[in-house]
């Protein structure tokens, strides 16, 4: 099984990585083209509705991953970099 807690300081569980996931697909599925700020705002409230801590600096991280990529992003991958 591969850890999923690499480049976050092992601090991560599966549960949170998938809580994060999970809110970056939903994010993802319906911003295709909405402003940065909107991402983030969206991120931040699907985070604090799945009850997970996320730093503003992931938040922005994944913000940004979602603006470029326009299609699926791995949280795992973007918080590991």
């Amino acid at each position: 099984m591969p850890d999923r807690t690499a480049g976050y300081g092992g601090a991560m569980s599966d549960e949170k990585m998938e809580a994060i996931q999970a809110v970056v697909d939903r994010v993802t599925s319906w911003q295709d083209g909405a402003p940065e700020g909107t991402v983030e705002n969206e991120l931040r409230d699907g985070f604090a509705e799945a009850g997970v801590d996320v730093s503003a600096d992931d938040v922005k991280k994944l913000a940004d991953a979602i603006q470029d990529e326009h299609g699926a992003v791995s949280a795992q991958e973007v918080l590991s970099a």
